[in-house]
């Protein structure tokens, strides 16, 4: 069922933007094709340069000024990830703006913008318990590598903190063994789609409830770059395993370095953890069956499915 409301109308020279979408992902286009084609138009996606994408690693990054083209949907690039750029500054000052959705966005988004939103502007954030736990940044890489088993997908309205328990619904869904961070993103934009949904009937109806009463307590995910991808074969093999898919494409990947090259592992799994590999060191390869290597670890063996290198790994080699 479509919502109606209406598209960006112009008033004596300032553009009044109802429906702006956040976003530098290809996650956000899905959801900006979710909203146009099932619930209402899209009035503006504010987004970065490609040139502010070559100071700031953004997994996933998808060029979004495209939209213009094939939709007719206005794109504003901003020239900072923070939207302080001057720009930015004069385009949300010289126009009005109804309600904002974030997706994709992994920055704070300054006072000054968030003024401009006459309804606020909504995000996700999640984790394995309630807000503010677990607030901080990539709360869904840390969930799988952690070994979590569900998450709490919130859609909240920001202020200047990150994460503020200001939480207007939400979703849960499992984190299975099976699942590696893409899949745990698809099941994430499904329920995304749902509290978009419920977000923007809201918005058509006048009132939009925002839940403030937490009880739960504060707790911080860290940041993570590429080089947090590195392998330990100390780990148990679990933590490996969860590391392996928690950061796998579109992430840069988990990595071990072999004979001075590095072996980017994208997919792997538990092995066997009964037969009696002590002759062999931790990391060292066992054996290799259609060019997938067998890998011991401290409490069994890993079979990698999927890697690359400018090396074939062979028994013997040994992963450091």
């Amino acid at each position: 069922m479509r919502l109606a409301v209406v598209r960006a109308s112009a008033m004596e020279g300032i553009m009044k933007y109802r429906v702006v979408v956040f976003g530098v992902k290809d996650t956000s286009e899905n959801i900006i094709n979710f909203i146009r084609e099932e619930i209402c138009a899209v009035d503006l996606v504010i987004t970065i340069s490609p040139e502010v994408t070559k100071k700031n690693q953004v997994s996933g990054y998808r060029g979004l000024s495209v939209l213009t083209e094939k939709y007719g949907i206005p794109v504003h690039e901003a020239d900072s990830y923070f939207l302080t750029d001057e720009k930015t500054q004069k385009f949300m000052r010289e126009n009005e703006f109804d309600i904002g959705i974030s997706m994709g966005w992994q920055r704070l988004i300054p006072k000054s913008v968030l003024d401009c939103f006459r309804h606020g502007i909504y995000g996700f954030h999640g984790n394995s318990g309630y807000l503010p736990f677990g607030r901080g940044r990539s709360p869904l890489n840390w969930s799988v590598i952690l070994g979590d088993t569900r998450f709490n997908l919130n859609l909240f309205r920001y202020d200047e903190k990150a994460d503020s328990p200001n939480v207007f619904a939400t979703e849960m869904f499992s984190i299975t063994p099976h699942d590696d961070i893409r899949t745990a993103q698809y099941k994430n934009m499904i329920c995304s789609k749902r509290l978009i949904r419920k977000l923007l009937a809201a918005y058509e109806s006048g009132h939009i409830e925002i839940r403030t009463d937490s009880k739960d307590f504060d707790s911080w995910y860290e940041k993570r770059t590429a080089a947090d991808g590195k392998v330990d074969f100390h780990k148990r093999t679990r933590d490996i395993y969860n590391l392996i898919r928690g950061v796998a494409a579109p992430f840069p990947g988990a990595f071990a370095l072999c004979r001075g090259e590095e072996v980017r592992i994208w997919e792997a799994h538990p092995f066997d953890e009964m037969i009696d590999f002590s002759a062999y060191a931790p990391g060292e390869v066992i054996d290799v069956f259609d060019g997938k290597p067998v890998v011991r670890t401290v409490d069994g063996s890993l079979l990698i499915d999927r890697y690359e290198s400018g090396l074939v790994l062979q028994t013997k080699d040994v992963l450091s």
